[in-house]
């Protein structure tokens, strides 16, 4: 088997010496919801987070990361990020901002840094798994480290 290519998220996560696990998944199915992805890896649907990207006037990015069977709360993420209203970055944008595809966005390694905040239900977990870049690999790492690589806080952000 080839070895697989690592991905920005990958690269930068060992160079910052960041303790993490590596878990592929198959996508030909076409399945890459976070909930199936939880399933596709066998892990806890409560330790698999999204990535998602929002903006606000003008041009100005945001990226949350939150729970996959969770949906992110505008206005709780907005007052989070000081702004006073953000709306989701259309997907036809989200390579040229991020670099990233649907399915395989990560918070670590995009093109430029962007404010980010964690779901505040990370906190308490030993560990949370992300999209390590690409779709069909997640990366399995605790919170803290995320948060540090990223500079990202934690905050209230999904729907009740």
């Amino acid at each position: 088997m080839a070895k697989q290519k690592k991905t920005n998220a990958v690269r930068i996560l060992e160079s910052e010496r960041v303790a993490h696990d590596l878990m592929e998944y198959d996508i030909h199915d076409g399945q890459l919801d976070g909930v199936s992805v939880a399933e596709k890896t066998g892990q806890s649907v409560d330790l698999v987070f999204k990535t998602l990207v929002a903006i606000a006037n003008p041009r100005e990015l945001f990226v949350f990361i939150i729970p996959v069977a969770d949906e992110l709360d505008l206005k709780k993420a907005a007052k989070s990020v000081g702004v006073k209203k953000l709306d989701m970055l259309p997907l036809k944008d989200l390579t040229k901002e991020t670099g990233y595809v649907r399915g395989g966005c990560s918070a670590v390694g995009m093109k430029k840094k962007y404010p980010t905040v964690i779901d505040a239900s990370a906190e308490g977990l030993d560990v949370m798994i992300v999209s390590a870049g690409r779709p069909g690999l997640q990366m399995k790492l605790a919170p803290t480290d995320l948060a540090r690589v990223v500079d990202a806080s934690f905050g209230d952000i999904v729907k009740e």
